[in-house]
């Protein structure tokens, strides 16, 4: 029973470790992804199996230790590192870089989707909306006085003139200029922050998803919905500024990630090196002869 447990222990090491070398492999693969962000395995021991429990002391005899073993390892969880990454210049005014905390919100505007994420490789799309590579529309304020929350658009400019350029403020204000010499702001990118970002999941394509279990800062009770005023914008309540014509890259060290790499191979190699071992002692014990 002892040595099948052994090997038990072994299986659970390959499993455990897998999962390891995918996540390592995951975060070395979007090296160049931008805004990823790196996870890393965490593991725990399994469950123990009880030999002897400890015993209390009295005035006849002293306390007794317990004895147990353990039954393997298994995955405990995997974290993200949520930390900011490099921002690079690009040169195109509808890049955004996010310089400390917060992420950009946006909406599949087929379904009504709410996501967010690090990446502003955003465009104008042939409508006018600030959108996503996946043409999903970039949130914040809208209107003469912006005080309404939806999809960032540029406004019809004055009868008579053309719109020459729209740019962005380290607020996230978009200035957008006319041929004839004047200028509006009627949009504002906001961001949002979150109490707890590990509960995000990855979605894909650059963006995370369950918005309300990671507790949007700032938000209203049982709401994911950005506000009116300065509670999303950024530069306030300690939300980053937005750096136009950037982005943000990867967050990923490969420095570390190879130094985990190896590790996690050499404990892989450790747990395959024990079921060999097993195998080998109950092979022997199997062809035991009499004497």
């Amino acid at each position: 029973m002892s040595l099948m447990s052994t090997m038990n222990s072994g299986v659970s090491a390959l499993k455990s470790f897998t999962t390891g070398l995918e996540v390592v492999g995951n975060n070395i693969a979007n090296v160049n992804t931008t805004g990823f962000k790196a996870s890393q395995a965490k593991y725990s021991d399994s469950f123990s199996n009880i030999l002897q429990r400890s015993s209390a002391s009295t005035t006849a005899r002293t306390n007794s230790p317990t004895s147990s073993v353990g039954t393997g390892v298994q995955v405990a969880g995997i974290s993200t590192n949520f930390g900011q990454g490099s921002l690079t210049s690009t040169g195109r005014d509808t890049d955004l870089g996010v310089s400390g905390n917060g992420f950009f919100k946006v909406k599949n505007s087929v379904d009504g989707a709410e996501y967010v994420t690090r990446a502003g490789d955003f465009r104008w799309d042939d409508q006018g909306f600030l959108v996503t590579s996946q043409g999903y529309r970039v949130q914040g304020l809208t209107g003469n006085a912006l005080g309404t929350v939806g999809d960032i658009k540029l406004s019809e400019p004055p009868t008579g003139a053309k719109l020459q350029a729209a740019t962005f403020d380290r607020a996230g204000k978009v200035v957008e200029v006319y041929s004839d010499g004047t200028s509006a702001i009627k949009n504002q990118v906001l961001l949002q922050d979150f109490k707890d970002p590990s509960a995000l999941t990855a979605y894909g394509n650059n963006l995370f998803t369950d918005l309300a279990p990671a507790g949007p800062a700032g938000a209203l009770a049982g709401s994911t919905a950005l506000q009116v005023g300065d509670v999303n914008a950024a530069g306030k309540n300690g939300l980053g500024v937005i750096q136009s014509g950037t982005l943000e890259l990867s967050n990923v060290d490969l420095t570390d990630q190879f130094s985990n790499l190896i590790t996690t191979q050499r404990a892989f190699q450790a747990g395959s090196r024990l079921i060999t071992v097993s195998d080998s002692v109950l092979e022997e014990i199997v062809n035991l002869k009499r004497g």
